[in-house]
């Protein structure tokens, strides 16, 4: 499901599969809507974002990254 909702970050507007992209650093399958996170970015207390991927097949990941810098992380660790 591509959902054409679009948000700024780090100044650029992206969509979600482009939002994805950036927490991956590489292109996703399948990518559900953006959503507001519940958190500071630790590294300049910015608003957070969150979007759910499937980089693979077997694969489903939650990321997470600022809307002001660079930091993101995903749940894998």
């Amino acid at each position: 499901m591509d959902v054409s909702e679009n948000r700024v970050v780090e100044g650029r507007m992206v969509t979600a599969r482009k939002l994805a992209e950036l927490v991956e650093g590489d292109s996703v399958m399948e990518v559900d809507s953006i959503e507001e996170a519940d958190r500071e970015c630790p590294t300049c207390g910015g608003s957070v974002l969150s979007v759910t991927y499937m980089p693979s097949v077997t694969e489903l990941v939650t990321g997470w990254k600022c809307q002001g810098c660079e930091w993101s992380e995903t749940d894998r660790d």
